[in-house]
């Protein structure tokens, strides 16, 4: 079964134009060209184009998204990873929508605002407590300062890399390859150099023990579900989350 460009177009809800478009820079091309030069596209381009459509939201331009879709060898890995921010995303979306709506009804009904509950879900400070606790006030008000002092295309930025990086985690752990190959623990040398440049976190502190940081926090990837899903593989269960625990491990004591 296939579906013409026009049906893709009203489907997906982009353009004919936008499509020609991917076909023409070789970022989604037709399953076939029809008698009369419509383009078809089959059941695997329309997988293909969902993943560029959730690349794009994510604000990767078309250059990148080609080459996230290059590397990558399997698709349910893939979307397991897009389908991981997007369930956070409806979750902020879904404390934001209450917040509003508290709001809303609070004014119509003429009581008295509550400034701590008007912001839920409008940025990250849900994790403060827990942050604090692992590693210090001191962490989470670094870290803060930091976030709030980005502009937004800085913050869509490394957002975009956090997600290129727990996806070529993900498909990595998809693949199977050795924790200890050279790919994984050029994986772990990246997923480092994030964590060094986060100020608050440990890894940030040239006095702190790296070693044992990273280590922990591989545990910790394992441990908590919340973490492990970031790496979760098509397969499900915690083996995502394992194979990078197992690859920061190595390199943790190899060169840390």
């Amino acid at each position: 079964m296939d579906w013409s460009i026009q049906e893709i177009a009203r489907i997906a809800g982009t353009t004919s134009r936008t499509l020609r478009h991917y076909d023409d820079i070789g970022l989604l091309e037709p399953t076939r060209i029809a008698h009369n030069g419509y383009r078809h596209y089959d059941e695997h381009a329309l997988v293909r184009l969902q993943r560029i459509l959730l690349l794009r939201e994510l604000g990767l331009g078309l250059p990148q998204i080609a080459d996230v879709l290059e590397r990558e060898s399997s698709e349910a890995a893939a979307l397991r990873s897009h389908l991981a921010w997007l369930r956070r995303e409806e979750e902020r979306l879904a404390r934001q929508i209450a917040s509003v709506e508290s709001t809303i009804s609070t004014l119509e009904e003429g009581g008295t605002l509550v400034a701590e509950t008007m912001f839920d879900g409008f940025d990250h400070t849900q994790y403060r407590e827990e942050v604090e606790e692992r590693w210090g006030k001191n962490a989470y008000a670094d870290g803060d300062r930091w976030w709030r002092g980005m502009s937004d295309d800085e913050r869509a930025d490394w957002q975009r890399r956090v997600a290129e990086l727990s996806n070529d985690w993900a498909t990595a752990a998809e693949r199977g390859i050795n924790p200890a190959s050279e790919e994984a623990q050029a994986l772990a040398r990246r997923h480092v150099d994030w964590l060094r440049g986060v100020p608050g976190t440990p890894a940030s502190k040239p006095d702190r023990d790296l070693k044992g940081y990273v280590k922990g926090l591989g545990e910790m990837y394992v441990a908590d579900p919340r973490f492990g899903v970031n790496y979760a593989t098509s397969a499900g269960g915690p083996a995502g989350a394992e194979f990078v625990r197992d690859a920061l491990r190595i390199y943790a004591d190899t060169q840390l």
